[in-house]
């Protein structure tokens, strides 16, 4: 009861700041996490006709550069006013293309195994409500060969960097992020899961124990983001 409980909290979260989630983003990030994106796409070989997926997609911003690095591209998120915005933001940027979109959670994915050749979250698996169930099942859809990339926020390690980032992370971010969105709860809620959120090697040891091989990490900007690849053992 408690997954449902919680997994409803956060679809709520998610479905009520739609309409400003890209903006907020870049306003709160100064832009940066475009380039954190960018960074994390080429963590993967480059594929002619391959296929992707993107998990917790939201809006779809990272569709077109998945689209235009691997060939094909879906989205997959449990938050439907989130598709819907990025939707209506496809309409208005021809570069986004066609690129499928779908409701579902990503612990429950509706795929056959072994479907994608990548696989991508960006700021997503700290709020999947079984960090190990969702692991599983991107591993389940992804080909033998195929590539995990996760972006997710970390923790800097420099005391001094930290302290500031803590400090805007927790008492300018709501205030900025309330007056954008009208949801001051839902931008002190996500400095609190990426406060709690395993990084670097740590997420990197889980990832493996779950049975990815040749796991890697990048640090984003002095540790306050960090992509990781990996890799679906072959055999």
């Amino acid at each position: 009861m408690q997954h449902k409980i919680e997994a409803k909290k956060v679809q709520a979260m998610f479905a009520n700041i739609a309409s400003r989630y890209d903006l907020t983003n870049t306003v709160l990030s100064m832009g940066i996490h475009h380039i954190w994106r960018r960074k994390l796409v080429k963590m993967a070989p480059a594929l002619t006709n391959g296929l992707a997926l993107d998990v917790c997609t939201g809006t779809g911003d990272l569709l077109p550069l998945l689209k235009k690095r691997f060939g094909n591209a879906y989205g997959l998120d449990f938050a439907f006013p989130m598709l819907v915005e990025g939707l209506s933001l496809q309409r208005e940027r021809a570069e986004m293309g066609l690129c499928p979109r779908m409701q579902a959670d990503a612990l429950n994915q509706p795929f056959l195994d072994g479907k994608f050749d990548v696989i991508t979250v960006s700021f997503g698996v700290r709020n999947f409500e079984d960090l190990t169930a969702g692991i599983k099942e991107m591993l389940r859809v992804l080909k033998p060969g195929g590539s995990l990339l996760v972006l997710e926020f970390g923790q800097p390690k420099n005391k001094l960097f930290s302290w500031l980032y803590n400090f805007y992370s927790k008492h300018v971010m709501p205030i900025i992020g309330g007056l954008l969105t009208g949801n001051r709860q839902a931008y002190e809620y996500l400095p609190e899961t990426a406060a709690k959120f395993p990084c670097a090697y740590d997420f990197c040891e889980i990832l493996s124990e779950l049975g990815f091989c040749n796991v890697n990490y990048h640090q984003l900007s002095l540790g306050i983001a960090y992509a990781y690849s990996a890799v679906k053992p072959v055999t």
